[in-house]
């Protein structure tokens, strides 16, 4: 058998470390970046271990590697950060977890959404209310010209919709 190269091992020890951010193994996580894991790690996709910890779920993978330094605004090649990756999934302790940890809740890549359109869209109204307590503005649009309200009603997002059509254009009305 022909021994691995360097390359080799290094990519297969990346590959699981990746996994162990989608399986939410916080512990293992943890003695990694003791040893020097560099927090901010991403993959061929631009995916960052936060990315998949939040995307996957995990409170306590997604904690850890807030608390070694991982960049919460961080985006991937899809225009995607792990606010927003979160609050399409529907995760709102994790989204908690993020803005406490210093995301930006207006935060768009170029190209990208707003967590606020997220949450609009998929009808995440828990995690709407709490982006709005943040004081974003409603009126943003995204690159496509549209905003959370539009996002919602195309997508039938009728709680969302609703809500945003109680706050008014200017979101200063408050909703019934």
């Amino acid at each position: 058998m022909t021994p691995k190269s360097p390359d080799q091992e290094f990519i297969e020890f990346a590959q699981e470390v990746f996994q162990l951010a989608r399986t939410g193994d916080a512990d293992t996580l943890a003695r990694l970046l003791q040893k020097g894991l560099k927090p901010n790690m991403s993959n061929h996709k631009g995916d960052t271990l936060l990315m998949l910890a939040a995307y996957h779920g995990h409170v306590e993978s997604t904690k850890v590697l807030l608390e070694a330094g991982a960049e919460p605004d961080r985006y991937n090649d899809m225009a995607q950060t792990p606010l927003g990756a979160s609050t399409f999934k529907g995760y709102l302790p994790i989204v908690a977890l993020l803005l406490a940890h210093g995301a930006q809740p207006e935060f768009a890549p170029p190209g990208g959404k707003t967590p606020l359109m997220f949450a609009a869209m998929f009808n995440r109204l828990d995690i709407m209310k709490l982006l709005l307590e943040r004081n974003v503005d409603i009126g943003t649009q995204s690159s496509e010209g549209l905003t959370a309200l539009e996002l919602a009603r195309s997508m039938g997002a009728s709680d969302t919709a609703s809500y945003l059509e109680a706050l008014g254009t200017d979101g200063s009305a408050k909703p019934r």
